[in-house]
């Protein structure tokens, strides 16, 4: 009888650690666009400074805010809001490679993390990311709604972290933004 308990419990053990398993990776994907959330993008990227930091190879950091998509939201709904970033990382996907890996890292802000990739390709890549989103309209009601986006890049060193590459590509965002404005 005791054996029996503990085949049942071991068997309770592999079930449970399954479970945790899948949860993990669950709490790594954004559940409304299927791609890495903010933590598992910082995990990947954490894991890339290492390797550029050991490799001596290029690698680079895109940073993707969508202009206007809070009017969508306000003027539509966040339904029409949530079938435009649902276009938006559909659209990713389909412009990088698939070793390239895409985040959302909150609201309208997506990354891509770019492998063999120096300073020109990714300002080059960007600039092709911001067309591309440029060009995405969903519908919305009898309406059709898009956005545009300003995309900030910078090269991986093997001597930052995770927080500081996120941190100087949302300031490259911006300096984006402003000159797509100006």
């Amino acid at each position: 009888m005791l054996r029996a308990e503990i085949e049942r419990l071991k068997a309770k053990l592999i079930e449970a650690e399954w479970t945790i398993a899948e949860l993990e990776a669950r709490a790594d994907v954004d559940p409304l666009l299927e791609i890495l959330n903010r933590r598992g993008f910082e995990r990947e990227l954490a894991r890339s400074i290492a390797y550029v930091k050991r490799h001596n190879t290029a690698a680079a950091v895109v940073y993707i805010d969508l202009d206007g998509f809070k009017a969508v939201n306000d003027k539509h709904g966040h339904a029409a809001g949530d079938a435009l970033l649902k276009a938006v990382a559909r659209d990713l996907s389909r412009h990088v490679r698939a070793s390239d890996v895409i985040g959302r890292l909150g609201g309208d802000e997506f990354a891509v993390l770019m492998w063999n990739c120096n300073e020109a390709q990714a300002v080059t890549k960007s600039h092709d990311l911001e067309a591309s989103i440029a060009r995405i309209s969903v519908a919305a009601g009898a309406a059709r709604v898009s956005v545009g986006a300003s995309a900030g890049i910078v090269p991986l060193s093997g001597e930052a972290t995770p927080e500081a590459v996120i941190d100087a590509a949302d300031k490259a965002m911006y300096v984006r933004k402003k000159e797509r404005r100006g």
